[in-house]
């Protein structure tokens, strides 16, 4: 058991306000760190930061099972000082049995390790873990973790540089599932090309020799991150074992593992003095993009939708004028059924979830547009939505002003009615101005008019989102998310229909880039957020 005269001195006091988990060699204590909530995110903090000092901040991602957790724990122990000897071991990160309720609102969590600077690091601590990517509760919810982040990064209280990100991996992990290609994918989408050299593999479950499995795992899924000498990612050894209890049987190996743990914490660590922070602007601009460009798709597709309606009720309009124009001109109150698009107003499923979270639909009153929808859970008044920039929105038709629009438990649909019409009920829909009238232009050409306008505003659209994706590929590490392989197909559908071949083939280039491997897994991601989009309106 160990007690304070074979644990450093340094530990008595945080000991003394620990809770002891278990007595055996080595004994293990459950920190109570200062907790903290900023919405859905929280920051658990041991020791008071001193500003004077320098802080290092590291950004974990991986799947339930590779050690994520004891590397954390891992990661607070060296930082602390902790070594074999001492007997003693410190977990931050809770039991995995906490309560369900607790975990669902602890989506991004935030560990920092002050007080040891200059004594064990020539810095303090800081672990981002993003459980969110992977979350078995449902793929869906990984696409709030972008917005989470954002809130995070933006905040007077958040990170606004990184110095590692972790990919965290298995030794035994021979190749990539399309499940953690899907995570990685997905996180690396988040960051600007200016973070690359600071992602590295943390591998887990080590007993010391060179992970050649992992590494090739890593080159045929094209992950970009750090390389060193030999062109190799830039890999950390770690094992898992450092709470297991010390029997005479078992110890021998457990020191070894110690130790595996031990060099590979020390070179990483050196890794994190030698390399430079990267502000998180880009990474932060790369967001807003992305969350832009989200809800120009959404809109687009809605709009082509709208439109597509009205070129049918335009198509039947024609046919019902060549058929009966000469008896509507002998008859003035002689009726066609005819279909007519309307907008109306539906109910989704909204409201405050989570700590700090309003799901609903921005809508702009004035285009009657669904500006951002769904996935709009951050923001509580429209001002504050991604999708506004420079006191206008970058979504629906007319960039409207902030003030155009709300953000309620609704959104706009375009229906479709049979009405009956005369042909003088008929004519002021096409024929907009007096000027038109004294060139007597027929209403049929005025339906042709209206028809060549209306695939015009199709073209603009479809070219605005392409702009998006351009730009994204531009600033973006990876522009490949779960989202942009779905749009991706979109708007190749609709280029080829345009008959750009260009822009096609660069469309297609960035398609081919997506891996194969993750595109099932993207797929359920979109699909499943239709889905809850759908849900809400039931």
């Amino acid at each position: 058991m160990a007690t304070f005269s074979n644990a450093s001195s340094k530990y008595k006091d945080i000991i003394s306000k620990s809770l002891l988990l278990r007595s055996e060699s080595p004994s293990i204590y459950q920190l109570k760190p200062k907790k903290e909530t900023f919405g859905t995110l929280t920051k658990l903090t041991v020791g008071e930061r001193n500003l004077s000092k320098v802080n290092k901040t590291i950004l974990l991602v991986g799947e339930t099972g590779t050690g994520k957790s004891t590397l954390i724990n891992a990661l607070v122990n060296h930082t602390m000082g902790v070594k074999w000897e001492d007997e003693v071991w410190f977990q931050i990160v809770e039991d995995e049995m906490r309560s369900q309720t607790e975990s669902q609102t602890s989506d991004v969590i935030v560990y920092q390790v002050f007080g040891f600077e200059d004594e064990t690091l020539p810095y303090s601590l800081t672990i981002i873990d993003t459980p969110g990517f992977g979350d078995t509760r449902g793929e869906e919810r990984d696409l709030l973790v972008p917005q989470k982040l954002l809130v995070w990064f933006r905040s007077d209280v958040g990170v606004h540089e990184i110095n590692a990100v972790g990919l965290v991996m298995k030794s035994s992990d021979n190749r990539l599932s399309d499940r953690l290609k899907y995570i990685f994918n997905s996180m690396m989408s988040l960051f600007g090309n200016n973070i690359e050299e600071n992602i590295v593999a943390l591998i887990t479950h080590s007993d010391g020799t060179n992970p050649k499995n992992v590494l090739q795992a890593l080159e045929v899924a094209e992950i970009k991150c750090a390389r060193n000498e030999k062109n190799q990612p830039v890999y950390f050894l770690f094992n898992n074992c450092q709470h297991e209890e010390r029997t005479e049987e078992e110890e021998l190996g457990l020191e070894h593992a110690w130790r595996v743990t031990d060099r590979g914490m020390k070179q990483f660590m050196t890794f994190l003095e030698e390399t430079g922070p990267q502000k998180l602007n880009e990474t932060v601009e790369v967001l807003k993009e992305r969350e832009q460009l989200t809800a120009c798709i959404q809109n687009l597709e809605e709009r082509i939708k709208s439109i597509e309606e009205k070129q049918k009720a335009i198509e039947q309009d024609e046919e019902v004028l060549k058929k009966y124009e000469e008896e509507m001109k002998k008859n003035k109150e002689f009726t066609v059924e005819v279909d007519e698009t309307y907008k109306d107003k539906e109910d989704i499923k909204g409201g405050m979830w989570g700590l700090g979270f309003y799901d609903g639909a921005v809508t702009c009153k004035v285009c009657e547009e669904n500006c951002h929808y769904p996935g709009c859970t951050v923001a509580w008044y429209p001002g504050h939505c991604e999708i506004m920039k420079g006191g206008r929105c970058t979504s629906c038709t007319r960039k409207c002003r902030v003030e155009d629009h709300v953000k309620e438990e609704w959104i706009y649909v375009t229906k479709t009615r049979r009405v009956k019409k005369t042909l003088e009920d008929m004519k002021p829909k096409y024929e907009k101005n007096q000027a038109e009238s004294e060139k007597k232009s027929s209403l049929l050409e005025n339906l042709k008019t209206e028809m060549n306008k209306l695939e015009a505003e199709k073209t603009r659209w479809v070219e605005e989102a392409y702009q998006h994706v351009v730009k994204l590929n531009q600033i973006a590490l990876k522009v490949h998310s779960g989202s942009t392989s779905v749009q991706l197909d979109f708007l190749i559908e609709k280029m080829k229909k345009k008959r750009d071949r260009v822009k096609v083939h660069m469309l297609e280039k960035m398609k081919k880039c997506q891996d194969e491997g993750n595109k099932g897994a993207v797929q359920s991601v979109w699909d499943k957020m239709r889905s809850a989009g759908k849900e809400r309106m039931k």
